[in-house]
């Protein structure tokens, strides 16, 4: 997975920063905050309340060299975080998350629902027995929409699941599921 990932990047940042690329790569900036909820192995709540913000660049030119021209939203995005956990004590979390967004119909439409799926690194202060290290690996998978106000500033809903583990480094590793409501303001360049 990390292979791909650093594959798409460098193919990423030699598409969008090349000579012959007049085309915008970074596209823009969402700050996005909500709640999550799920449970460690304990049964104990795991609640937080996440922040982050997500650098919006613009997949398209990356796409049309390999010929598919889509008219929808295509984007990587690189997604810093922190969350500020309080039950079942307080603590927090903070990490990246790199993501790939698709939209659902035209990028000109003032409604634009997508999907977008990610992983990333997460370093949580929180000593659980369940969880035999501090420093995991996260995979999630997110639905949402925006609804643009204005041809640039758009109000954005997302559900998001995740899953957290440190990926069979050490034992135990039961990991901890959770699922967020997400809501914040995205500002397209």
């Amino acid at each position: 997975m990390l292979t791909v990932l650093i594959g798409l990047v460098f193919l990423f940042t030699t598409s969008c920063f090349s000579q012959e690329t007049k085309a915008k790569c970074f596209d823009g900036i969402e700050v996005l905050t909500g709640f999550s909820w799920g449970k460690i192995h304990t049964k104990d709540n795991y609640n937080l309340i996440p922040l982050s913000i997500a650098f919006d660049f613009n997949l398209k030119p990356l796409a049309q060299k390999i010929n598919f021209n889509p008219k929808q939203l295509f984007q990587f995005q690189i997604e810093p975080f922190v969350g500020l956990l309080y039950s079942p004590e307080s603590d927090f979390e903070t990490g990246v998350i790199f993501w790939l967004k698709m939209g659902l119909v035209p990028d000109t439409w003032k409604f634009q629902p997508y999907v977008r799926g990610g992983v990333g690194a997460d370093y949580m202060t929180l000593h659980t027995r369940e969880q035999s290290t501090q420093f995991n690996f996260t995979e999630q998978g997110a639905i949402g929409a925006h609804y643009y106000l204005t041809q640039n500033t758009a109000l954005t809903l997302e559900g998001r699941i995740r899953h957290l583990s440190n990926s069979g480094i050490k034992t135990p590793n039961h990991g901890i599921n959770t699922y967020s409501v997400m809501t914040g303001i995205a500002y397209k360049f």
